[in-house]
Parts: structure tokens; sequence; C-alpha cells
């Protein structure tokens, strides 16, 4: 396997220089930032990340306003405690997209919300710290505890609010398996396993962060 810094020169040879590798590049996030971002902030986050999913994202955009409304701004004591008469008329609010099993995700998730918020101290200390020590930990803790929070919508959803981690695109991906990590796209737990000892090496030898590296590794492919 190469060092970072090795298929870093192999992505300035793509891009033309290490300024073009990172055009556009933010740092994430640090922990105490993270910390103060409210609950409710959490929440839409996580359902704007569903309903883009599989769906034009520029739909889902124009038509925010009308969730935040919706969705009561996302507050997870409201939304957790969603009943028939709310949920049915958000299935016919032209507002929103109306699609039931990501409306009753909102409600799903809330719960999710409010019992790690009550745990932590907060879903923003909760999520920062749990991505600082493993990332692939948290991606399945979403997975599993959440509700469509699997794959890349739990990805997407933690690189818009900034928490430190990976994407795990077709491009670095491809990387991964150049380098022998993994051999297909990962899907087992074994595999991102492997996937998360790869970076932490990274991380170690270089001083980067995750998204540092995710960035790299993108651009030595793509």
């Amino acid at each position: 396997m190469r060092t970072l810094d090795e298929i870093l020169e192999i992505s300035i040879g793509r891009k033309g220089s290490v300024e073009a590798v990172f055009d556009g590049f933010e740092l994430a996030k640090p922990l105490d930032a993270l910390a103060q971002i409210t609950d409710d902030r959490w929440l839409a986050a996580m359902s704007r990340a569903i309903f883009n999913a599989g769906f034009n994202w520029k739909v889902v955009e124009a038509m925010w306003p009308g969730f935040e409304v919706a969705f009561k701004r996302f507050d997870p004591g409201a939304c957790s405690m969603m009943d028939d008469v709310w949920f049915d008329a958000l299935i016919s609010d032209k507002s929103i997209v109306r699609h039931g099993p990501k409306i009753r995700a909102v409600q799903e998730n809330a719960v999710f919300v409010r019992e790690e918020s009550e745990k932590h101290g907060g879903f923003g200390r909760f999520a920062g710290d749990f991505a600082a020590k493993d990332f692939a930990g948290l991606l399945a803790h979403l997975k599993a505890e959440g509700t469509r929070l699997g794959g890349a919508t739990g990805q997407y959803f933690l690189r818009f609010m900034g928490v430190d981690g990976f994407i795990l695109s077709r491009d670095v991906t491809a990387r991964l398996i150049a380098e022998g990590v993994i051999d297909k796209p990962p899907s087992s737990k074994g595999a991102m396993k492997a996937v998360q000892v790869a970076f932490a090496g990274w991380q170690r030898e270089s001083g980067r962060s995750l998204k540092e590296i995710s960035r790299i590794l993108a651009t030595s492919t793509g």
C-alpha cells in the first residue's frame, strides 16, 4: 500500500498542482463547533440527506423552506411525537416531497437524535466524539440505530454538517481497491473495518484529516 504522500503525488500529476487538488476544499469543523450545533439542525440535515437520496436534490433545495415549516423547524421533541393526523397532513402537503417512508423517517430519527442527545449532552457532541475515534463505526451506528441513514446518505449527512470523515465515492473506492485495502465497494463490516484501518494509518503518518485524505484519494483516480 502506498503512503499518502505517494498517492498525493499521483493526484498532483493528474491535477497539475497541490492547490488544484484542494481547490474549493473546506476543512471539517472542530469538535467544539460541532457540539454547539443544536439538535434541530442535525435532524434537519439528516432529513434533507434522506429526501435527497434517489431524488433531484435541486427540487428538494427549492422546496426546503416548506420542509422547515411543515416539520416545525425539525424540533426533535415535536417531530418525535408526530401523530397520525400530522402524518396524514404531511402526506398531502404540496410544499414538501410527499414520500411516506421518508416522512416517517423524520419522526423515527427525531427519537434517535433525542436519545443520543440525552446520553451525550447534545447530538453534535455525540457525532463529533464518535467520528474522531471511529468514523466507520459511526456510519454503522447511524445505519443500525437511525432510519434510512445507511450508505452514502449517512456519509453525505455528516459531511454536510462538517464532521471529519470520508465519503466512499466511486473514485475513493477505486483508490482503495488499487491499494489492496478492499477488493470491491465495501458493504460488509469487515470491509468497512479495513477502510477505517487504512484511513487511520494514513492519518497517523500524515497528520491530515480524514476529509483531506478522502480528497487526495478521490483526485488520484477521478
